[in-house]
């Protein structure tokens, strides 16, 4: 599939460079808008907020680094490649602050048209795979998805307790809706839930997350990531 707003329609392939390649490398240039999507999470390393792109790169190496912890055996190049692809469809979707109830409302259905948009720019084998991967996470019924979505929720409670509660501190956010988070952590590896519940305990202490559900959204259910 080649439309006329992809990155690669600019400024097309030369003939000489066969079609799989071409059309591997028109997905490359298109998943170069990742590095545009700005998350809420703000770094620690910087005054600013992370991309999807510099996201996806943490999880990663948090997959490679954190995978003794994982409450299952996993496939470490696996769980990477989970981690590497389940955001890309944000390119198209945005990103769903998991605190911002508004903007979970269709995230399911931005994410479903976008991954059916962006997955057949690639060559059919690959879009099948790709789209097998990214629908395994969103699942989360394998081990490695379950530990992969663990990771997902612990990035950003590190990156929030390096900034003195980050996005703890937006509305919607309050301890209720933070827990909803944590044992998301807990599903993957209980190891890593206890230091996340140690992190949102002291969170709590130094007044950077508000106890109780008064701001809670009233959606009755667990934050989308």
């Amino acid at each position: 599939m080649v439309e006329d707003d992809l990155i690669s329609a600019r400024n097309p392939f030369p003939d000489g460079i066969d079609e799989r390649l071409s059309a591997q490398l028109a997905f490359i240039a298109e998943a170069d808008k990742l590095k545009t999507i700005l998350r809420a999470s703000p770094l620690a390393a910087a005054d600013r907020r992370e991309n999807d792109a510099e996201h996806s790169w943490h999880l990663a190496l948090m997959v490679v680094l954190l995978a003794e912890y994982a409450n299952e055996p996993i496939d470490i190049g696996h769980a990477v490649k989970l981690v590497v692809i389940h955001d890309l469809v944000e390119i198209y979707a945005g990103d769903s602050p998991v605190f911002d109830a508004s903007s979970r409302l269709d995230q399911r259905e931005r994410e479903e048209a976008a991954a059916d948009r962006l997955f057949p720019v690639l060559p059919d084998d690959q879009a099948r795979e790709m789209r097998e991967l990214w629908d395994e996470f969103e699942a989360g019924q394998t081990p490695e998805a379950r530990f992969c979505k663990a990771i997902d929720r612990l990035e950003p409670m590190v990156l929030n307790w390096f900034n003195e509660g980050g996005t703890w501190r937006m509305p919607g956010a309050n301890l209720t809706t933070i827990r909803a988070r944590e044992s998301g952590v807990v599903a993957g590896s209980t190891s890593l839930g206890a230091a996340t519940a140690a992190l949102v305990d002291e969170g709590v202490r130094r007044g950077w997350i508000r106890d109780g559900g008064a701001q809670d959204d009233g959606s009755g259910g667990e934050p989308v990531a």
